[in-house]
This record gives structure tokens, sequence and C-alpha cells, in this order.
């Protein structure tokens, strides 16, 4: 599963709020929320959120093995 939880703190250490992602950047509120959520997003706006936050995308998401999938495998 695909997580969003450095976003929030990539945010924070770049000191950019949710809200100014929405007003200065043109970031899509429903958008955001997909993120909040860990659901599926476009790259696209990966690619934006990495050029916004000057940073790599390990900064914004990171790759947790779901338990269903560690089941599989064994």
């Amino acid at each position: 599963m695909i997580k969003y939880d450095p976003l929030w703190d990539t945010l924070k250490k770049r000191g950019i709020s949710q809200y100014s992602l929405i007003k200065d950047y043109g970031i899509d509120k429903a958008q955001l929320q997909r993120l909040r959520s860990n659901m599926v997003v476009k790259t696209m706006i990966l690619n934006r959120l990495c050029t916004i936050l000057d940073c790599r995308i390990e900064d914004i998401m990171v790759y947790v093995p779901d338990a269903k999938e560690t089941e599989q495998k064994q």
C-alpha cells in the first residue's frame, strides 16, 4: 500500500500549509482529500508536489507492504 504520511511532515518542514497548496499553487481540494485517505492520485499531482516542495518522491510517499500481500508470498 502506498501511504502519503511523509507528505504532511514535508509540508510542515517547508512551512507550506494545505490551504496554501489550494490557494497559492492550485492543488485541488479533492486531490488533497485523496492524499489524506491514501487513495490513488495521478502522478501529475505527485510531480507538482515535488516541484512545489523542492523534494524527492520519498519525501511525499512511502510503500508499506499490505498484510494480505505478505501472507500471499508465504
